[in-house]
């Protein structure tokens, strides 16, 4: 066993000394013991604690590879979330206003992928083990919602008819306005007699949709996702956001970036997220590279009375960005890229005159790198707000406003 002195977190949520090395579930400052293979120690022990360090509250925690950070107090792990969003952007010389950090509560997950098992003696549905293809069974998870949690008993009646020994089934559980809505993947080939099964856990549990692979097994009603004023029906497996609570404040915080703005462009639009609230006060052209989602969204708007004109275009804009020309009479632009960020359209838009951009991000890294573009494009950030929708996990999710120049004159 070797001694070493926790220096920081690295983006993953794990301690790093000198080496480095890695040093899961540990807290800077704090003095452990441990033996190291391939820089990441084993049989990690605690010898002096960090001030900050507190008793997990889910008894899964130690085992369990779903969260990273319950061990820390809830103010260290703000701080740490809106600090690595803060170096990210240092790193290109950027400054600006950090609002606090808004958390999401403990048990308001609305959606969770479980893995699900066939043994000889039934089924084990959980999470993966830390570092490990394990399945931990997690029936006291304290993240997600109750409805979501229960949805593990679903998982398992799948597992029993439809999961091979060899490869556990991939079960994604979202809890909608009216029930639960299942899709699954790394199932057995359909057959006759595995549809008909399918079908009666649909019915057994109540669910709204029984999604296999591409498929649609059984659909007992439409689900049902409120968006602002619009009801809408995401195509199996796409994404919303994980928390009710974190898409209330993405959405605050876009809605207070783009007030007065009369024609905005809402860009990697998904099923609507910001586009139907939007258009409660400005038409809104939205643009994602999934037709499926882009006709969702369309659906919601046409079935909502009183919302201004949205319209929807399928374009993959990592290889087609809008141009220059296609943003000359927008008020402002919706922002919210997957984690690789949104490097082709950013190159474009600072070609424009957009007097406003919200930019909604999962990734302090390609967030940085996108901002700093903008800010040499002559876009000033006026702020950034931290949002923590992924309660005690390494993700973070921010919103973040820019201004142009010529409107700051």
């Amino acid at each position: 066993m070797t001694e070493f002195t926790v220096s920081r977190l690295g983006l993953q949520g794990d301690g790093i000394a000198e080496g480095p090395v890695y040093l899961p579930l540990t807290l800077p400052g704090e003095r452990v013991s441990a033996t190291v293979r391939d820089g990441r120690a084993e049989d990690i022990r605690i010898v002096h604690p960090s001030e900050r360090r507190v008793s997990a509250p889910c008894r899964h925690f130690r085992s369990c590879g779903g969260c990273q950070l319950q061990h820390a107090d809830d103010d260290f792990v703000a701080a740490w979330k809106t600090d690595l969003v803060r170096n990210a952007l240092h790193a290109h010389g950027i400054e600006t206003v950090f609002r606090p950090i808004e958390t999401s509560p403990a048990g308001s997950r609305r959606r969770a992928g479980f893995a699900a098992r066939r043994t000889k003696k039934g089924a084990m549905v959980g999470f993966h083990g830390r570092a490990s293809d394990t399945i931990i069974a997690i029936p006291d998870c304290v993240l997600l919602e109750a409805a979501v949690l229960e949805g593990r008993h679903v998982a398992e009646a799948l597992a029993l008819v439809g999961a091979s020994r060899k490869t556990a089934l991939s079960v994604m559980i979202t809890q909608m306005e009216n029930g639960l809505d299942v899709s699954v993947s790394d199932g057995k080939p359909l057959d006759g007699p595995l549809r008909q099964q399918l079908a009666a856990i649909c019915e057994n549990h109540a669910l709204t949709r029984l999604t296999w692979g591409d498929e649609v097994i059984a659909m007992r009603a439409p689900p049902r996702h409120m968006i602002g004023r619009a009801a809408v029906t995401p195509p199996p497996g796409a994404f919303l956001q994980a928390t009710a609570h974190g898409e209330a404040a993405l959405t605050a915080g876009v809605l207070e970036i783009t007030a007065g703005a009369s024609a905005i462009v809402d860009l990697f639009a998904g099923c609507g997220t910001f586009s139907l609230p939007l258009a409660e006060t400005a038409a809104v052209h939205a643009v994602e590279g999934d037709g499926a989602m882009m006709a969702a969204l369309d659906a919601g708007w046409r079935h909502t009375e009183g919302l201004k004109v949205v319209t929807t275009e399928t374009r993959d804009l990592f290889r087609r960005p809008l141009l220059p020309d296609e943003l000359a009479r927008t008020d402002a632009v919706v922002l919210d890229p997957p984690r690789a960020g949104a490097e082709a359209q950013v190159a474009e838009l600072v070609k424009t005159k957009v007097p406003k951009i919200a930019y909604v991000s999962c990734n302090p890294v390609s967030f940085a790198r996108d901002a700093a573009v903008l800010v040499a494009g002559g876009w000033h950030l006026d702020h950034v707000q931290v949002v923590d929708q992924f309660r005690w996990s390494a993700h973070t999710e921010l919103v973040a406003g820019f201004t142009a120049a010529h409107m700051r004159a």
